[in-house]
């Protein structure tokens, strides 16, 4: 399916499933997702003074990092529930109810547009991206992260292939973009270059997940996510045994000490509106 042609029912689908999920989000992924924010910021060359936003800010962590730095950010998701975490975790900074794909700001309005890991949860990334064009000034700079693909990104492998060996991916949900086209550099490129950013950059960021136990691996995915939640939602009793079993037991060939450490990888692009 090409892109701008996916269901708009996939955005309703992402939209109910993190309304669901934002309390777990944090404890589920918060600690691994953290670990971008440094360089996501750099990228997108955000330093004292600079006006950002933060698409898909879910608890605000970007924003609040930026205004660390001296930074102005403005922060919007359209999780209502993330909104409200958001504001509850960073009350001095600005949280706004907002649509990626159909922006309330005026052109140019910004120096820097940062996407941590959200662009995997829009219904058209091609469209958000071509917003984020548009309310840069000349000159600012448009970094997002993704997830790298499951072979590298072990947590990710682990829980797909155990859907796959004793379950089903074959799932009826709403069809939306694949969940690892941007993991791809050329697609990246490709599409960043179409929009019509120029000095597009891409490197793979190297992360580990840890995490207190084995079975905290399958809790992330059924609590804390949207698509991997509802896949496994949608297996059967039996299955869903043997998937937890076989999560935990090849999570816990990664153990550490006392804790479970999973290699894990983001890939980060940037580009630059002439």
């Amino acid at each position: 399916m090409e892109p701008g042609t996916v269901s708009v029912s996939f955005h309703d689908f992402e939209q109910a499933g993190w309304e669901r999920a934002a309390e777990y989000y944090g404890d589920a992924f918060g600690s691994l997702t953290a670990q971008t924010i440094k360089p996501l910021l750099e990228a997108a060359g955000v330093t004292s003074g600079t006006r950002v936003l933060d698409v898909a800010t879910g608890p605000g962590s970007v924003a609040a990092a930026a205004a660390a730095l001296g930074a102005s950010p403005v922060g919007i998701d359209f999780s209502p529930q993330m909104v409200a975490l958001a504001r509850e975790q960073h009350p001095s900074l600005v949280f706004e109810e907002g649509d990626a794909e159909s922006l309330e700001f005026a052109d140019a309005r910004f120096d820097a547009v940062t996407i941590n890991f959200g662009v995997l949860h829009l219904a058209r990334p091609d469209t958000a991206l071509s917003e984020a064009h548009r309310v840069l000034v000349p000159g600012g700079r448009c970094a997002f992260t993704v997830w790298a693909n499951p072979q590298i990104s072990v947590g990710f492998g682990i829980v797909l292939s155990a859907i796959e060996r004793f379950g089903r991916l074959d799932v009826p949900l709403p069809e939306g973009p694949p969940f690892f086209r941007f993991s791809d550099a050329d697609e990246s490129s490709r599409s960043m270059r179409a929009i019509g950013f120029s000095d597009v950059r891409i490197e793979q960021l190297p992360l580990v997940w840890r995490l207190a136990s084995a079975g905290a691996l399958f809790d992330a995915f059924a609590n804390g996510a949207v698509r991997t939640a509802a896949l496994l939602r949608a297996q059967t009793e039996d299955a869903l045994v043997e998937i937890h079993t076989a999560i935990v037991e090849e999570a816990g060939a990664y153990r550490h000490d006392e804790a479970i450490e999973l290699p894990m990888a983001a890939v980060l692009t940037s580009g630059t509106k002439p």
